[in-house]
């Protein structure tokens, strides 16, 4: 299982939001690409990137962060989302070294936009779905649909998507928990990798991550943890490698 380290870019800034509210940010650094050197040095083998901003505008805003990133660490796998909305945005991360981008808002709004950009880029797509008492939530979390992450999970997996990334909104940022019963729910029902997201917090909850491994569950994003010392990047990884020794 993997444990990525999550870098959200606000501004320019690695922040971390309570409950996906702009206006609720703890700034962690000015220079996101230091926090991205400092966790590939702990071991992290994948890092998930948000473009707060272009969440919340529809359209990339800290792209060249992003690409710099892509670019500085090539040995590291890098998900990106935010804003991605067009097959010319997917491309162009696709071409500084991205290895994945995650469609939210977009997928939810346009499945048919899933469906082509995983014929067009196979193997890069990732879908994110963000729930909220189960209905998946879009526009940076402003706004929640009728439709639940399950059946959207569903209708992606037939699509091709490689991943769905799984962020319970009760829980993100707010140091209360991951939801691991609702995330080891969601892994049953597809057979694609799940990505736990949202309230990790705990090496306790890494350790039952890992004990719900089998049932889809690929891999956890931490990021408040790690900014504030709850969870120590490498200790993380040495457990998940020896729960996948043992």
């Amino acid at each position: 299982m993997l444990i990525i380290p999550a870098i959200d870019i606000k501004d320019g800034k690695c922040v971390r939001l309570r409950q996906g509210r702009m206006d609720d940010e703890t700034v962690f650094s000015d220079d996101p690409v230091a926090i991205a050197e400092r966790w590939v040095e702990a071991g992290g083998r994948r890092l998930h990137i948000v473009d707060l901003n272009g969440a919340a505008a529809g359209f990339p805003v800290n792209a060249d962060i992003i690409g710099r990133i892509a670019e500085g660490f090539p040995g590291v796998e890098v998900q990106v989302g935010g804003g991605i909305r067009t097959f010319s945005v997917i491309q162009t991360y696709l071409d500084v070294g991205v290895d994945y981008v995650i469609l939210g808002t977009q997928a939810v709004r346009e499945p048919y936009f899933v469906d082509n950009a995983c014929l067009e880029f196979p193997g890069h797509i990732i879908v994110g779905l963000d729930a909220k008492d189960g209905l998946v939530a879009t526009d940076g979390w402003a706004k929640v649909s009728s439709r639940s992450a399950t059946d959207l999970a569903q209708r992606f997996e037939t699509a091709g998507v490689e991943a769905v990334v799984f962020t319970d909104i009760g829980c993100d940022g707010m140091m209360r928990g991951v939801n691991v019963e609702a995330t080891r729910k969601l892994a049953r029902e597809v057979s694609i990798p799940v990505i736990a997201s949202g309230g990790v917090c705990t090496m306790a909850e890494v350790h039952d991550l890992c004990a719900a491994a089998a049932d889809g569950i690929a891999g956890a994003i931490v990021g408040r943890a790690l900014y504030e010392g709850a969870i120590d990047l490498r200790e993380a990884l040495a457990l998940v490698a020896q729960r996948t020794e043992s």
